[in-house]
Formats: structure tokens, sequence, C-alpha cells
């Protein structure tokens, strides 16, 4: 049986990829069940199982008594001698033992205890392998959709990506490849649960990693991400080195890196904007490309009021207010944007007036480090 042991051990490391530990465990939990249903059910058994012969013994663990009473889990005194000398009324002894029909039993038996144990260190194995790649980019192929939540194969796992967390802008459907960022991974009965978003702003952020290498080196740094998935992006970046142009960076030759980002987010528009610690400058650039006249910041309420002028006063707040919320997003402050005819009085009032900035959507707030 333990030549059968070896083998078995051999083809489960070479298939499934599991530790010989992990096995030899598997492999002495079986045999000890097995040994339980051929021997009295109140005896407590335990098997020791040699990791390198898989060479194994039975016992039954009992107590040395005077008199026995019951001969399932006591042993004499006399007896217990015979087996380790130093025995003593009262102590626990490992009593060797051959249970009935002991092959046959644990042929029956080990195989659905043993493959239990593998699925559950299978499980194990993804769960350890996806939980160290939170926060990182996972590609994968759609294998399924079910009530909008797609089902998408990742290696070894399948995951999920909510209808919470998909862009509006983009469909699928079974067999399409998908890259997406792994948001959490949890456990769960049935196996490890991997949970996948295209809408969180670290989805931008790991993009412009993998397109930019200066990003990936520290050398220049996302200090704020503002998103409205499917629609428009706003970053702002900051490089260590005054050699290195942050924004030129990350927009690449001709527009080559920022483009694979957005042709990754499926159209999704990105504007690249220079962090500046000085809120005046850093809303200059938010606002971007509308034209200013003036800024004043109240730093105690954290406001930004900015003076356009009266053509200017769309494109600065934007679509639906979208520039200016995206902007406010990505500074952390509340900015309201008039023309200078507004601001003196001289021309009548319009729905763009303070515009006011909406709350963000939950997941869609600035980022910031």
């Amino acid at each position: 049986m333990e030549s059968n042991l070896q083998i078995i051990l051999q083809q489960l490391q070479a298939e499934k990829s599991i530790d010989r530990d992990t096995l030899i465990e598997a492999i002495r939990s079986a045999l000890e069940s097995a040994a339980r249903k051929g021997l009295h059910p109140a005896a407590h058994v335990t098997v020791d199982v040699d990791p390198t012969n898989l060479s194994f013994k039975v016992y039954e663990i009992r107590t040395v008594v005077e008199h026995v009473e019951d001969e399932a889990t006591e042993i004499s005194l006399e007896a217990a001698k015979a087996l380790n000398a130093a025995a003593a009324i009262g102590d626990r002894l490992k009593a060797p033992t051959e249970p009935r029909d002991f092959g046959r039993i644990a042929a029956q038996t080990a195989k659905q205890v043993i493959i239990q144990k593998i699925k559950d260190a299978e499980r194990d194995n993804v769960y350890d392998e996806f939980k160290k790649r939170e926060g990182d980019l996972a590609s994968g192929v759609v294998k399924r959709i079910s009530h909008g939540n797609i089902i998408i194969g990742i290696g070894r796992a399948e995951a999920v990506l909510p209808h919470r967390e998909q862009s509006p802008r983009e469909t699928y459907k079974p067999g399409d490849r998908v890259r997406a960022y792994v948001l959490e991974v949890d456990k769960s009965p049935k196996g490890p649960q991997v949970v996948l978003s295209r809408t969180t702003p670290e989805l931008v952020r790991a993009l412009f990693q993998l397109e930019v290498p200066e990003i990936y080196d520290g050398t220049i740094e996302i200090k704020g991400i503002a998103r409205e998935p499917g629609s428009r992006t706003k970053i702002a970046v900051h490089s260590h080195d005054p050699n290195v142009d942050a924004v030129g960076a990350c927009v690449g030759m001709k527009g080559s890196r920022v483009r694979a980002v957005v042709e990754e987010l499926c159209g999704e528009k990105i504007d690249i904007v220079r962090w500046s610690e000085d809120p005046v400058e850093l809303c200059g650039n938010a606002l971007n490309p509308a034209d200013i006249i003036d800024i004043t910041v109240d730093e105690e309420n954290k406001v930004v009021l900015v003076v356009v002028p009266h053509d200017q006063l769309s494109l600065a707040i934007g679509k639906r207010g979208q520039n200016a919320r995206l902007a406010s997003r990505l500074m952390g402050w509340n900015i309201d944007i008039k023309s200078e005819e507004q601001l003196t009085g001289t021309a009548p009032d319009t729905d763009m007036e303070g515009y006011p900035i909406e709350e963000a959507e939950p997941g869609d707030e600035a980022v910031e480090e």
C-alpha cells in the first residue's frame, strides 16, 4: 500500500501543484478516517505517517487504569508497561492496533477524504495567489454573464465583474478578453471570490503605471485622480526629477502613451494636469483649457472663486458641470465659477452662475496619496 501511496503522491504533486506536506497530511487524515470505521466507535484513533517512505501505523489512544472497564478507551497497567516501562496509572498511551478489513475500508474511505483535502488545498492556494494581487491588473476571458454580472476566467480562478463596477461605455460578450483592476479577494465556501472593477480611479493609475515607465519607477507620481467612468478623467501628476516633464512623459511621443490608456478605457477622455501645492495654480491647471481672469481662495472653508470671461464660462464649467466637478474632486475643494460680468452685476444671471459642485458618487472621489 505504501508503494501505491508514493505513486499517488507524485501524481498529485505534478497535477495539482500542491506541496508535499499538505498532501501527506491529506493522506494521514484519510487513513485516520478509514481506521475509525474498523474500530470501536468510542475509540480515539490516530495515524502516524513517515514522510520519507509513506509507511504508516495506526494507534488507539487509551488511558492506563488499574482495572479495565472499557476496552475501547482503557488499558491495564500491565499491558501499558509492556509498551512503555515508564507508564503509570492515569497516563494516556498510544497502543498499536490493526482495524478489521483496514485495506478494503481504506480504499473506499480514503479516496473521498483525500479528494476533499486536495480541493481545500487548491482553494487556499488560489486565494493566497490572488490575495497578493489585490490592487493589480488582471486579464481574463469572459465566460458568461449572469444577472448583469460578468464572470471572467483568470488563470485558475473565476472572477466577477459586478454590474456596479462596469463602465457604462462598455459591453461584453462571452469570449471577449477583459483587463480589470483586482478590487478585493475574499474567502467563500465555494472558493476564493475575486471581485474586479472597471470603474475605480485606481484602474487609471494602474494603466498609466503600465504605459509610463517613469510612473512605475517613481520618477513621476500621480498625486490625484478624479473620474467619471466612461466619460472623463482628470489626473494630477508631479515629477520628482526637474529634468523630467511630468505631463509630457504621461502623454508620450505624439500622444502614444495616453492614447493607449484611452483605448483601454474605450475612448474615455483623459485630462493630464500638473500638480501644485498652491491651490491657485492647481485650480488653474485643473480647469484647463478655459482662460481664467482671477482666482480667489478661501482656505478656511476650502472654497475657490474662479472668474472667467463670459464666453469662457461654459467651457470652464463643462457639459453638465463635468469639468468643474472633476476639478473640484481633484483638488478636494469646492469651486465656484462666475463670469466677469456676473461678478460685477453687468450681465443677467444664467443657469451657469455659481454652478454647485455635485458630491462625488461612491468610488468616484479624488484619490490622493
